[in-house]
């Protein structure tokens, strides 16, 4: 019985002798083997991660301007095997690395071949970790995606991001999601007995003009911080293809720190991807359909009260005056409710509803960018004259700006409403006929005598279309509208006679703000001049006439 206890004992004893000297060979005569086998692992699946394919942008001479693109980065890991102290090594690591003392110190102690410690590594904290030489704490250098231009653009481009280690970069917002799939690649594979190479992604080409980018966004932001409002956004495009050659919103982000943006609603287009209510730059629609429909003319003339009345609510002009007899050019340069109301009503809702949505109003553009808004118009589903009646002045319906945007370029080309493009490989696109062209040759002449009537937009030597807009901003807590809150918006192009640009600007909610004649405008023309030099378009010197 003694006989097999010990017999029992020794082989426990031989045994555990084994797994000692087992481990014994596994973490110390070849822990540098496993620990450089993790690393080749590690730099075997960066061989097999696809290049992301670049985005560029442009200028007025065609240039390829890459405005995101790949750049190499240090990362810093460790093998945590390696390291002797880990309560050492994490309080001398974390204020470098920017982490929490316990948090590395955990991470440090695990049995892991790899521990990711530090992305995207400045140069500094590069520095000060191979300062402190502590074995078992490595760098490389790994591809991540670069915005060269910081913010310019963001909301546009958005920004990549991955949910795990050597994971393929995902497109998040923006054209790096819409186009996801072109630029991302196929990664590569290790097979038994090969190693396939990955398929690198394909690079896209934007319309975005960089130098009228770079200036609108600098305007917009003069304008915000002037007004103190809660954002401002523009759109410039050519009317005659649709081509996108900038557009911006404040606020915005950095994609190359996304993690950092205040809030989730900075990474959004909100020119694509928010509805507002315009105010009276609708009436420029307003009146093209009642012209196109040949229900009234430029010279149809109506006594104004300065109020109107329907289904027990009243209408008002925004100076609360009476103006008497009128014309509707009168009523587009005076900007004047009762005269949209007049036009909508003399042509019935039928019609104007009609018109409203061929201009492309309550829709989506069909943009190639993400998470496109489609424009609210279900006011005119209820069948009231007074939801007409406002809406005849953009009041109670809702539209993205890029709807704006191709509607006011609806008139600025003759008729035609364009799909709007953002990438260099579209062909342009007619979508169909909103208006003849004779109907757009009116109205953008009353657009002009708006412009030159009232000064503000005015450009010495060019004929300038425009039309503004103050909006009530709705009260969605306790309904109706804010009496002292607006969307103050823009929208006009040039040169009349042979349209270039179309442009689009708006503020939201603007402090102490006055209409926005005073507070958009004068950034319009601004803008509008800068577009005009920079692209060294000819002075349009003749009168636009009322006739094609």
């Amino acid at each position: 019985m003694k006989l097999k206890f010990w017999l029992i004992r020794i082989t426990f004893v031989l045994i555990f002798g084994a797994l000692v000297v087992n481990l014994y060979s596994i973490q110390v005569q070849k822990g540098n083997y496993y620990a450089q086998k993790a690393q080749a692992r590690e730099e075997l699946s960066g061989q097999l991660m696809p290049q992301r394919g670049v985005i560029y942008i442009t200028d007025k001479y065609n240039n390829n301007i890459p405005v995101v693109l790949n750049k190499d980065y240090p990362t810093i890991y460790a093998v945590p095997k390696e390291i002797k102290d880990p309560a050492d090594a994490a309080a001398k690591l974390a204020p470098i690395i920017g982490m929490n003392q316990q948090l590395l110190q955990a991470k440090l102690s695990q049995q892991n071949l790899y521990a990711l410690l530090a992305q995207k590594a400045n140069q500094d904290q590069v520095a000060s970790v191979q300062q402190l030489n502590i074995p078992g704490i490595y760098m490389r250098d790994e591809i991540f995606r670069f915005y060269p231009f910081s913010t310019m653009a963001a909301n546009v481009l958005g920004f990549t991001s991955t949910v795990n280690d050597g994971d393929v970069p995902q497109g998040k917002y923006g054209v790096e999601r819409e186009f996801n799939d072109i630029l991302e690649g196929k990664s590569g594979t290790a097979l038994a007995d090969e190693v396939r190479k990955p398929t690198d992604g394909s690079d896209v080409h934007l319309t975005i003009d960089r130098n009228v980018q770079a200036e609108g966004e600098q305007i917009i932001s003069d304008l915000m911080a002037q007004w103190h409002a809660a954002s401002a956004g523009f759109i410039v495009e050519d009317p005659m293809s649709g081509k996108i050659l900038g557009m911006g919103n404040l606020p915005t982000f950095d994609p190359n720190n996304y993690s950092q943006a205040s809030s989730l609603k900075d990474y959004i287009n909100s020119n694509v991807e928010s509805v507002y209510e315009p105010g009276s730059v609708i009436k420029v629609l307003t009146m093209s359909a009642g012209i196109d429909s040949g229900k009234i003319t430029p010279d149809t003339t109506y006594v104004d009260t300065g109020s109107v009345t329907l289904n027990g609510s009243t209408i008002r002009n925004w100076d609360l005056k009476a103006h008497g007899k009128l014309t509707m050019t009168n009523v587009i340069e005076q900007s004047l409710n009762t005269g949209a109301v007049f036009a909508e009503r003399t042509m019935g809702s039928q019609i104007f509803t009609e018109y409203i949505k061929k201009f492309g109003l309550g829709d989506r553009t069909g943009i190639d960018l993400p998470s496109e808004a489609s424009g609210d118009l279900s006011n005119l589903n209820h069948g009231l004259d007074i939801n007409y009646a406002t809406a005849s002045y953009g009041q109670g319906i809702a539209i993205t700006p890029i709807e704006l945007a191709s509607a006011i370029s609806t008139i600025a080309n003759g008729g035609l409403l364009m799909k709007p493009l953002i990438t260099q490989d579209e062909v342009p696109t007619v979508l169909h006929r909103v208006i003849s062209q004779d109907t757009a040759s009116k109205v953008t002449a009353m657009m002009v005598s708006a412009v030159n009537k009232n000064i503000l937009a005015h450009i010495p030597q060019y004929n300038v279309a425009g039309k503004s807009g103050t909006a009530n901003l709705p009260d969605f807590q306790h309904g109706g509208y804010y009496p002292d809150r607006y969307a103050d918006t823009f929208a006009g192009f040039a040169p009349a006679s042979h349209p270039q640009f179309v442009l689009i600007m708006k503020i939201m909610d603007p402090q102490n703000g006055p209409l926005a004649g005073a507070a958009v405008v004068p950034s319009f023309k601004k803008f509008m001049e800068f577009l005009l030099n920079y692209y060294d378009v000819p002075p349009d010197n003749q009168t636009v006439s009322a006739t094609p």
